[in-house]
C-alpha cells in the first residue's frame, strides 16, 4: 500500500483529506474534504475505529488505513460463502454485478465455489476530483483501477530523485500506441487526475460496451494502446500538494527556494526535487533555451525554468525519453497549465497532419491552437517528440488562472479535454 502518513487531531494537510475521503465513502464522515483534523473528523475516526475492532484512540495510523484501503482504492477482497451469487455480493458491496464480473474475468457465475477470492469494486468511481493529488493517492487510484479493470496494465519507467515510481499505464490492444504525459512541471498537477479520470472513464465505458465521446469504446480500444505517465514529476506534486512538509529532500527546496525569493513557496515551484526544470530537459534545442532561461536569470537550481547542467540529467525526464524510445508512439500529448491553448509545432518542423489534428482538439475543446511562445520553445518534451519522429505531438495548456490551480476547475478542465483525449486515440503516424 501506498505510503500513508500517521496523523491525529491537529493535523493538516493532504493525508487528512485522504482520511475524510475514506471515511466518508465508508459512511462514517459528513464533513468538508478541507484536510483539517478537528472535532468532527475525530468523532468520525473513533466511531469508526470502534465499529472495526480497532483502539479507538483517534489515530489513523496503519492499521486504520488498512481498514480504510478498499474506500481509497475502491476494491474490496471478499472470500466466497456458501450460499452467495454474485449478485447477493454485488448488492452488499452497493455494486453491480457486471462490475463484480469484469473485474473477475475467471470466475464462472454459475460456479460460484465458496473459498473463492473475488475482487469486488465498491459503489463510487475512484479517481476523485476533491482531493490534492499527490503521489501517494495517484498510486492507490493505479491499483484501484487495474483491480477493477484487468486490462490496465501498470508499471514503472524508473524511479525519482526520491525514489518514487514514475508510473506508467497501458490500456488498449491495437497497434497505434499514443501517449499521454502530465505533471511535468510540480505546481500543474491538476493535469494528472484529469488523466486518471479519463482513464476511468474510458475503462467503464470499454467494459460496459459504451461509447467514449460518443465513439465506439471497443473499437478504440483494439485499434490503439493508450499510455499514460501520469505524473512525471512526483517529488514536486509531493512539495506543492503538502506531501512532502519535512525532511532533508525538503530543506533541500526551501534552501532553493530562497534563492528566488520572488518565486512563492510552494505554490510557485514546477521544478524537480533538486531545482531541475523537467520540461527543459529534452535534446531538442537546449543550448538555446540554456540562453534564454540564463537571460532571464535562471542560473542555478531553482523552483522553475533552470535547464541543469545537461539534458537527460535527471531521472524523471530520463525516464520518459527512453519510454519514448521503447515504443513507437504516432502522436503525443503532454497536459500543462494553463491558458486554454494547443502548441503544435516546434520550430521549423511540420510534422503531417499535425496542424488538422490541432484544429480538431480546437474543435471539440475551444482552445486556441498556436504557435509556441519563443521563449518556451526549446528543450521540451513536445519539441524534441517532433524533432526526433516527425509525428505529431502537442502540449495542451489546460485550465485558466495561476498555478496550481484550484481543484474547483477540474469539472470544467475535464469537460473541454474528453474530446481532445478520446480523439487522440484515433491519431495515426
Amino acid at each position: 500500500m501506498a505510503q500513508l502518513k500517521t496523523i491525529s487531531y491537529g493535523s493538516t494537510g493532504p493525508f487528512v483529506s485522504l482520511l475524510e475521503l475514506a471515511l466518508r465513502r465508508e459512511g462514517a464522515y459528513e464533513g468538508a474534504l478541507d484536510g483539517i483534523f478537528g472535532p468532527r473528523l475525530l468523532a468520525s475516526l473513533t466511531n469508526f475505529q470502534e465499529r472495526w475492532g480497532l483502539m479507538p484512540d483517534g489515530v489513523a495510523g496503519p492499521a486504520v488505513w488498512r481498514s480504510l484501503e478498499s474506500w481509497l482504492t475502491g476494491a474490496a477482497r471478499y472470500t466466497v460463502r456458501p450460499g452467495d451469487t454474485l449478485w447477493s455480493v454485488s448488492r452488499s458491496f452497493g455494486t453491480t454485478v457486471r462490475s463484480v464480473e469484469t473485474a473477475n474475468p475467471g470466475v464462472d457465475p454459475l460456479d460460484l465455489r465458496p473459498g473463492t477470492l473475488l475482487t469486488v469494486p465498491r459503489g463510487f468511481e475512484v479517481v476523485s476530483g476533491e482531493v490534492p493529488f499527490t503521489p501517494a493517492y495517484l498510486e492507490l487510484c493505479i491499483r484501484g483501477l487495474a483491480a477493477r479493470y484487468p486490462s490496465i496494465r501498470s508499471g514503472a519507467a524508473g524511479t525519482s530523485v526520491m525514489g518514487r515510481p514514475l508510473w506508467t499505464i497501458s490500456f488498449g490492444e491495437g497497434a497505434n500506441q499514443v501517449f499521454y504525459n502530465a505533471s511535468h512541471h510540480a505546481n500543474e498537477w491538476i493535469t494528472s487526475p484529469l488523466l486518471m479520470q479519463f482513464l476511468e472513464k474510458y475503462a467503464r465505458a470499454q467494459s460496459l460496451g459504451g461509447r467514449l465521446y460518443g465513439m465506439d469504446s471497443g473499437d478504440l480500444f483494439r485499434v490503439s494502446t493508450l499510455y499514460m505517465m501520469p505524473m512525471v514529476n512526483p517529488d514536486g506534486v509531493a512539495l506543492v500538494t503538502g506531501e512532502l512538509d519535512s525532511g532533508r529532500y525538503y530543506s533541500l527546496a526551501r534552501g532553493i527556494s530562497a534563492d528566488y525569493p520572488a518565486i512563492p513557496f510552494p505554490g510557485g515551484w514546477k521544478a524537480n526535487i533538486r531545482g531541475v526544470d523537467p520540461n527543459l530537459q529534452y535534446p531538442a534545442g537546449w543550448n538555446e533555451a540554456r540562453e534564454i532561461k540564463f537571460a532571464q536569470g535562471y542560473v542555478s537550481p531553482a523552483p522553475r525554468d533552470y535547464v541543469g547542467s545537461a539534458p537527460l540529467e535527471i531521472p524523471e525526464s530520463r525516464a520518459v525519453y527512453n519510454f519514448t524510445k521503447n515504443h513507437d508512439f504516432s502522436i503525443t500529448l503532454s497536459y500543462h497549465t494553463q491558458g486554454r491553448v494547443i502548441y503544435w509545432k516546434y520550430a521549423d518542423f511540420d510534422p503531417p497532419g499535425a496542424l488538422d489534428i490541432a484544429r480538431r482538439f480546437a474543435a471539440v475543446s475551444g482552445y486556441s491552437v498556436e504557435l509556441t511562445p519563443y521563449a518556451s520553445g526549446n528543450a521540451g518534451y513536445k519539441d524534441w517528440f517532433i524533432k526526433e519522429y516527425g509525428r505529431p505531438g502537442f502540449t495542451i495548456e489546460a485550465g485558466a488562472g495561476t498555478a496550481p490551480l484550484a481543484l474547483t476547475q477540474l469539472p470544467q478542465i475535464y469537460a473541454e479535454n474528453e474530446g481532445i483525449l478520446a480523439l487522440g486515440l484515433t491519431a495515426t503516424a
